[in-house]
């Protein structure tokens, strides 16, 4: 139980931020993680609450950071013009 907190905490976080890395688009990143997600649920890796809410809280923690890495990009992009 332990390890799938520990895992439901960092790992859709990190997913978010690569996918919106890869696709540069953050809401697409969110998208992904949240079917990967659904994935697990539906297979049965996943069967309590706790590890649905910290993947929830580490979900809106990826976006948030994603969402600021693209900012950035975008205006660093925009200062080199």
């Amino acid at each position: 139980m332990i390890v799938q907190l520990v895992v439901a905490a960092v790992f859709p976080c990190f997913l978010v931020i690569f996918f919106s890395r890869v696709t540069f688009n953050q809401v697409i990143g969110l998208v992904l993680t949240v079917a990967l997600i659904v994935a697990s649920v539906y297979k049965g890796y996943t069967r309590t609450w706790p590890v649905y809410i910290v993947d929830a809280a580490s979900l809106t923690i990826g976006f948030y950071f994603a969402n600021t890495m693209i900012r950035k990009a975008k205006m660093k992009k925009g200062m080199k013009k």
